[in-house]
């Protein structure tokens, strides 16, 4: 029998906890349908529920939070690996981002083409090479480097991000350029068609967790914003803006104009507030989403866990997709913003 004093060494155990994000942006009720509504809500529930099955098998909040997002890079409906927003250029250049809050130890990537799944590169980044961050031709030759899957750049095409892009393009009298090589043929549906009811949001996909063994984890994914020129690259891949974790404080993931949150370094400053000001999780993250964005006419939002279970989510959008679980508790969903 295992002595007393080794009992009361032992580390308590922790019910775990996931948050998920599917972006934020202009999501009005009056523009969605019930189809696509019922859409994003089964997409939101299969990748949260991927994540809670690792938690609850007893696996690591890192393990959860790639396996989550895995799920959302494969789905069409969200701006991360496959379906993607196109650069200008006409391609999708990709970002992620993982932290593990238990060591600080963090990964990234930026403009990446051949990965089908950007955020086990960036944990492959973190866990087999010395570096943070790695950004475009790089970061695509060390993902063939590690051995993760490579996809030919076509498998991230989807009609709608395409037109999407088309018709930015025109509103800003910019060339169009040549339809992606392997991408299908164009559709007979007219263009103001296929417009989707977000267009213009701030898609990216990012998942926080708490494991039993008290660690947390943060994860971002994202194909950038519709258009973009020169190479920019948001907040998603940047540890401390867009993505942040910490056993001290909490685990973060953002969504929204990167410029903003960049400036501000969201993700830490929300887990600055809870190790050092002490405050509850939910408040953190209204501190920092509602004055502080607000306060620079920025928009988005953030998700948030912190090592006692506290799970949050904070938005000045007209919605964000987003789903919560925890071990034990009933999971909850919602895309607009007069939801719980």
């Amino acid at each position: 029998m295992m002595a007393a004093s080794a009992l009361a060494q032992q580390p308590a155990a922790h019910h775990w906890a996931i948050v998920l994000h599917g972006g934020a942006g202009t999501i009005e009720r009056a523009s969605m349908t019930p189809a696509r509504e019922a859409a994003y809500r089964a997409s939101l529930a299969q990748a949260i529920e991927a994540g809670a099955h690792v938690l609850d098998r007893g696996g690591s909040s890192l393990d959860a939070v790639e396996a989550a997002i895995r799920i959302l890079e494969d789905d069409p409906l969200f701006n991360a690996g496959r379906g993607s927003d196109f650069a200008a250029d006409g391609r999708n250049e990709m970002d992620a981002a993982i932290m593990d809050g238990s060591n600080l130890k963090a990964g990234a990537v930026g403009d990446v083409t051949r990965t089908r799944h950007p955020i086990s590169l960036a944990r492959a980044v973190m866990e087999k090479s010395p570096h943070v961050f790695l950004v475009g031709e790089g970061a695509d030759a060390f993902s063939v480097y590690a051995g993760l899957e490579q996809a030919d750049p076509s498998f991230f095409f989807t009609e709608r991000r395409w037109q999407d892009l088309v018709r930015e393009l025109k509103r800003e009298g910019l060339p169009i350029p040549p339809r992606p090589a392997g991408a299908p043929p164009p559709p007979a549906v007219p263009a103001a068609e296929m417009e989707s009811p977000d267009e213009h949001k701030y898609g990216t996909v990012g998942v926080v967790a708490l494991d039993r063994a008290g660690n947390l984890a943060a994860g971002t994914s994202t194909g950038g914003t519709n258009a973009k020129r020169w190479g920019r690259v948001g907040d998603s891949p940047l540890i401390g803006a867009g993505t942040y974790a910490s056993n001290k404080s909490c685990a973060v993931s953002a969504t929204g104009t990167g410029e903003y949150f960049i400036r501000l370094t969201v993700a830490r400053t929300v887990c600055a507030l809870v190790e050092y000001k002490g405050l509850a999780l939910q408040a953190a993250v209204d501190e920092v989403i509602h004055k502080e964005v607000t306060g620079l006419n920025g928009d988005g939002g953030v998700i948030a866990v912190a090592p006692d279970g506290q799970m949050a989510w904070s938005f000045n959008t007209a919605g964000m997709y987003r789903a919560k679980l925890a071990e034990g508790g009933k999971l909850e969903i919602g895309i607009y913003n007069d939801e719980p």
